[in-house]
C-alpha cells in the first residue's frame, strides 16, 4: 500500500480521484538513510500545544470553547505520536530538532510583524515557550527559535541542514495549517524531501487540518503516518 494514501488519512480523495493532484507527475519517494535525515518537531510547547496555556487559553476565554473540542481531544494522541517518532529516531541515531516560538527580548519587540499584530508573544523566560516535557529536547539535540511561521524564513535551519547533509525532513507538530505548512513549503522550494507525519500533526480545527494535508500531499510532502514512519526507521 502506497503510505501516502495510508487507513490513518483523514477524510481525503484518494491521490489518484483528487483533480488537484491526480494529473501531476508523481513526488520523489523518500530516501530515508541515517545520515540524511532528520526528524523535525515544530511547535510543540505551551503556547500552541496546550489546552490550558497560550493560544488555546486565549481561544477559550473568547468563547470558543465548544469550536476547539476536535484539538483538545486530538493533542494526547498527537503528543504520543511524537514520542513514539522521538524515540525511534533517537534509537536509530537520527537527529531530532526542535522548532519553537520565542522572541529574543522578553518584550517582543524583535517579533516578525504578523506575530506583531497578532499579540503572539513567547518570551524567553515565559511558560509559553517551554517545550512541553513529554516531547522536550534531550542533551545535545538542536532548538531553534523563531517569531515566524516558516522555520525556514525565521531560523537558520536551512544553513544547520546543509551543514549536517541533510536532504530528508521528517515533519511533526502544530499547526499544520499554519508553521507546519509554510516549513514544509519552504523547505520543498529549497529542495528538501519532506515527509509529513499527519497523525502527529495538528489544527485547532478538522477542517483546516484536512485542507492543510491536502495542499501539502503530493506536491510538497508525502503523507506518511507514524506507524509508517517508525516501521521504515526501523528497517535503516
Amino acid at each position: 500500500m502506497d503510505p501516502d494514501q495510508g487507513d490513518t488519512m483523514p477524510p481525503l480523495l484518494p491521490a489518484t480521484q483528487d483533480p488537484y493532484v491526480a494529473w501531476r507527475g508523481p513526488l520523489l519517494a523518500p530516501d530515508l538513510r541515517r545520515e540524511n535525515t532528520v526528524l523535525l518537531a515544530i511547535d510543540m510547547q505551551f503556547l500552541d500545544a496546550d489546552w490550558d496555556s497560550g493560544m488555546c487559553w486565549r481561544a477559550r476565554q473568547a468563547g470558543f470553547e465548544p469550536d476547539l473540542v476536535y484539538y483538545r481531544n486530538r493533542l494526547p494522541a498527537m503528543i504520543s505520536n511524537i514520542q513514539r517518532l522521538q524515540t525511534a529516531c533517537r534509537a536509530a541515531d537520527l537527529d531530532v530538532i526542535h522548532i519553537k516560538i520565542q522572541s529574543l527580548l522578553s518584550d517582543g519587540r524583535d517579533r516578525g510583524p504578523m506575530h506583531r499584530a497578532l499579540g503572539m508573544l513567547s518570551a524567553p523566560s515565559s511558560r509559553e515557550a517551554q517545550i512541553l516535557p513529554e516531547v522536550a529536547p534531550q542533551e545535545g539535540e538542536i532548538v531553534l527559535t523563531k517569531t515566524t511561521s516558516s522555520a525556514f524564513n525565521g531560523t537558520a535551519l536551512d544553513r544547520v541542514l546543509r551543514a549536517l547533509g541533510i536532504h530528508n525532513l521528517i515533519v511533526c507538530g502544530v499547526f499544520t495549517t499554519n508553521c507546519v505548512e509554510s516549513t514544509v513549503r519552504d523547505g520543498a522550494d529549497l529542495g528538501y524531501s519532506c515527509l509529513v507525519v499527519e497523525d502527529a500533526c495538528g489544527a485547532l480545527l478538522e477542517e483546516m487540518h484536512v485542507a492543510a494535508i491536502r495542499a501539502m500531499r503530493n506536491v510538497y510532502a508525502h503523507i506518511w503516518s507514524t506507524s509508517q514512519v517508525c516501521a521504515a526507521i526501523d528497517a535503516l
